[in-house]
């Protein structure tokens, strides 16, 4: 394996993989094939196309939808790390069908062209989450072989990759392994997501809108911890295998916004608890064993993934309030303005 197809490369988790990557195994090439959509930022990869490893990559801005230019670009690689895919839940609330396109017809795309290319294509990759098993009652933790219960849009758009990827698997014997991380948290994590939105708004006194009491429950994975989990199932994983990828780092959200506040010496009186959004999952955790056997544990835990993120986000505030200033405004408006004006200062009474 010598050359790599990273699609959906510019985005959060994709971009610090193409770096891992790059850096880890000497004499790798990377193609990164990425649309550009409003999470796709090519400033997260300045670094590489700008240095000495910008030798080993070639980007590429196109869809995984596209058939012709999916099946070129898999004649010129040996493996295939799927990241593409709408990943936002509240986004799938508003717009659902992107995310039917890109991460169930692009992740059947991507497949049709490894089933063509005869058996060359030497290990697919796919991508997946933790959001496909549903809310996870304790002390349960979601194991590999257990049911999928998506309950959102985009959890289900998930769902359907991982079944493509499972009949490519029966039907042509396709060498594809699917992880399933949890919660990754980290630098440059597009700040529409909770941890990187709470941080920048806390950094300009804005308010942190928590959905309902806060006290729904994920586990919080270092990015470059998933990162080093996902190069040992490019190398390691086997063949039709799911593998969980958890932190052991499961905390309500309230210790999140309240260790963001702690960390940045703002003031609790930020905190505005708002209208839920529908079908938020109460709790997701993941019985991560598997991955384990084959050596692999995260080495950071809650509190060094949530100093490391917000020191990021301190040191860079050019990255994010160039996002910030632009479309995102629209969004956020839309998603929290109404929220925003009824907030409460205390969680609801029958929380």
């Amino acid at each position: 394996m010598r050359k790599v197809l990273v699609t959906g490369g510019a985005g959060f988790i994709g971009s610090h993989f193409i770096r891992h990557i790059l850096t880890q195994h000497d004499g790798y090439e990377v193609v990164n094939l990425d649309k550009l959509t409003y999470a796709g930022n090519p400033d997260n990869l300045l670094d590489i196309e700008g240095g000495p490893l910008a030798k080993r990559y070639r980007f590429v801005k196109g869809d995984i939808c596209d058939p012709e230019l999916v099946g070129q670009l898999i004649g010129e690689v040996d493996a295939v790390v799927n990241f593409a895919a709408e990943s936002h839940v509240d986004r799938s609330l508003l717009e659902p069908a992107p995310f039917i396109q890109t991460d169930v017809y692009g992740t059947y795309c991507l497949l049709s062209a490894v089933a063509e290319a005869s058996g060359r294509i030497e290990r697919v990759l796919h991508i997946s989450t933790d959001e496909v098993y549903g809310e996870v009652p304790a002390p349960r933790r979601s194991k590999e072989d257990d049911p999928l219960h998506p309950r959102s849009p985009y959890s289900a758009s998930k769902a359907g990759g991982d079944m493509q990827c499972i009949a490519f698997i029966e039907i042509h014997r396709l060498p594809v392994v699917i992880a399933r991380p949890c919660n990754n948290i980290g630098p440059n994590q597009y700040p529409e997501k909770m941890a990187p939105l709470f941080i920048s708004n806390a950094l300009d006194d804005q308010p942190l809108p928590v959905y309902g009491d806060g006290r729904q429950v994920r586990d919080w994975l270092f990015v470059k911890d998933n990162c080093e989990a996902l190069d040992l199932l490019l190398h390691g994983g086997a063949r039709g295998e799911v593998y969980n990828v958890g932190a052991g780092n499961e905390r309500p959200n309230m210790d999140v916004v309240e260790g963001i506040l702690d960390l940045l010496g703002k003031p609790r009186s930020l905190i505005r608890f708002v209208e839920d959004r529908p079908g938020h999952d109460r709790r997701y955790a993941l019985d991560f064993e598997k991955i384990r056997a084959l050596g692999w544990s995260p080495r950071h835990d809650f509190a060094a993934s949530l100093e490391k993120t917000v020191a990021w986000y301190v040191d860079n505030r050019q990255w994010w309030e160039k996002i910030k200033s632009g479309a995102f405004r629209a969004y956020y408006e839309k998603q929290y303005g109404a929220r925003l004006a009824s907030a409460r200062s205390a969680p609801p009474a029958n929380a």
